[in-house]
Parts: structure tokens; C-alpha cells; sequence
């Protein structure tokens, strides 16, 4: 069973990869998790940087 790695609230590094060029690197924090679909656990996270909210991957984010 897959199980989510962070919860709402905590900090977390995103590190951007080729499948998204658009999502700027940086500390994100999780605002909440998404339901998990068969592209695994994703979750709305807020940077730190810009306040944009934006949906990603787990296997994008890294514990800070």
C-alpha cells in the first residue's frame, strides 16, 4: 500500500526535474495532500519564494 512521506505543514525542498521546466527549485511547505492516483502521492505545496501554490510529485520533493 502506498503511503504519503510529508503531511500539511511540513517544509520540504523541491527539486525540479525535466518533466517540469516550470516549477521553480526551492523550500516549498505542503499545504495539503492530493488523493493518491496511479502517478503516486501528490500534494499542493506553497514556496516560500513566490507564494504560488502549485500541485507535485512526491519523488520531486526532498525532507529540508
Amino acid at each position: 500500500m502506498i503511503e504519503y512521506k510529508f503531511a500539511a505543514g511540513d517544509k520540504v525542498a523541491l527539486v525540479a526535474n525535466g518533466s517540469n521546466v516550470n516549477v521553480r527549485p526551492g523550500i516549498y511547505t505542503i499545504t495539503r495532500r492530493l488523493p493518491i492516483t496511479q502517478i503516486g502521492c501528490q500534494y499542493r505545496a506553497k514556496s516560500a519564494l513566490d507564494n504560488h501554490e502549485r500541485v507535485v510529485d512526491e519523488a520531486q520533493l526532498r525532507r529540508t
